[in-house]
């Protein structure tokens, strides 16, 4: 299975009509990459394009072009795509064969179990630090609710836990009193994102914050943890 961190990217363009003897070439990658052990393959076939020739093809309604471009692509360990080049280069006669680096940010099988990854990710004890991120409810991030793309970057990041509290009253530098009202759409009151993890983890996030927090506050203060969870729940909730 593929692992967090660096690995190899290996991308073939063909076009869906070219075979390798009787039968397409990507289904013959396909079997190949089976064989082979890679974790997995994805094909894509293209909606519109051009080749060498210049000549623009699209997919039409009830029309199959076979001129399409079809991309297969897998990611793996730089060994296991070693591993299978030397057949790429034979069955591919024609196209585009393209090795590049990346880093798997998040790799997981649907069902499998992490207790032991939960237990080291969330057990806090002894000295900690207490994030404080306090913004606007209606504040927008690239068209997105700013708390909830802060969050959503805490959980790609491995943040043990994050807490968000929306505010009933308050009022900001403006000195203008706000009140939740029944029924009301609101808005303009804060919303107050907590996180407590390690002091490496949270220097990890500042620099997320400086970029996406444009108006509000970041407050850190040093904290110490009387008790830890293993059980999935956010530490702020204990």
């Amino acid at each position: 299975m593929v692992k967090k961190g660096p690995a190899k990217r290996l991308s073939i363009y063909v076009d869906e009509s070219d075979r390798y003897g009787e039968r397409p070439v990507y289904e013959v990658l396909i079997d190949i990459f089976s064989k082979k052990g890679l974790a997995g393959v994805s094909v894509f076939r293209g909606v519109a394009g051009y080749g060498s020739d210049g000549v623009y093809h699209t997919s039409k309604i009830l029309a199959l072009s076979g001129k399409m471009p079809m991309k297969i692509e897998a990611v793996d360990s730089e060994e296991m795509i070693n591993r299978v080049l030397p057949d790429v280069y034979q069955v591919v006669e024609k196209g585009l064969i393209d090795v590049t680096d990346t880093d798997v940010i998040k790799c997981g099988v649907a069902g499998e179990k992490k207790e032991e990854e939960e237990f080291e990710r969330m057990k806090l004890q002894g000295k900690a630090k207490m994030l404080r991120v306090i913004v606007r409810e209606d504040h927008k991030w690239e068209g997105e609710t700013l708390y909830e793309a802060i969050v959503k970057r805490f959980i790609m990041m491995d943040v043990a836990g994050a807490t968000v509290y929306k505010a009933v009253a308050g009022y900001g530098p403006r000195r203008r009193f706000r009140k939740m009202k029944f029924l009301s759409r609101g808005g303009e009151l804060p919303v107050l994102i907590t996180v407590i993890d390690t002091e490496e983890k949270i220097k990890e996030i500042l620099p997320v914050l400086d970029e996406m927090v444009q108006e509000g506050i970041v407050v850190l203060s040093d904290v110490d943890v009387i008790k830890y969870t293993t059980m999935g729940a956010d530490p702020e909730m204990i």
